[in-house]
């Protein structure tokens, strides 16, 4: 398990198999991905096989990381960032536990996450993108720096897509 991020509350880190349960368990409340366009996992084997074939920290150099709580040692969700191919771009997520959200732990997560990719990665711009109904995230990309840039159509509903230039 690789750490690559550390602030005063949190350690990011490399996913492995070994978080299938928690990813399970993150990505079965409908809450936590109501506004994704993800579904659940079937089980916890099938959350397992997905992080097994996460190849994008060989392939890009970064992905999404676990968040894990420093006190408790616990999982409490993932941030980080994720090269898109087809767009040739760098975007910030996030997904927390809703038990974890109103802590600041995304707002933490993610100012660690985009100050590592313009220092760490030397990336030019991140963007983020949210669904328009999800407030509690586009709160999240605006503290962290993002500027809005457009609306889109993401899984057939209206998005925003946010944007921050080194």
């Amino acid at each position: 398990m690789k750490q690559i991020l550390e602030t005063n509350r949190l350690i990011l880190r490399e996913l492995n198999p070994n978080d299938a349960k928690s990813f399970y368990d993150l990505n079965s409340n409908p809450n936590v991905i109501k506004y994704t366009g993800n579904s659940a996992f079937k089980n916890v084997g099938e959350a397992r096989e997905f992080l097994e074939s996460y190849q994008v920290y060989r392939l890009n150099g970064y992905g999404r990381w676990a968040v894990i709580e420093k006190t408790t040692n616990k999982f409490i969700g993932w941030c980080g960032l994720k090269f898109d191919e087809m767009e040739n771009e760098t975007d910030i997520g996030f997904r927390f536990f809703e038990e974890e959200w109103n802590k600041g732990y995304a707002t933490e997560s993610a100012v660690a996450c985009v100050r590592y990719g313009f220092e760490n990665l030397k990336l030019k711009c991140i963007i983020g993108r949210a669904m328009k109904e999800n407030i509690g995230s586009i709160k999240v990309l605006e503290k962290i720096g993002l500027k809005y840039e457009k609306d889109i159509e993401f899984d057939g509903k209206e998005a925003v897509i946010y944007k921050i230039e080194k």
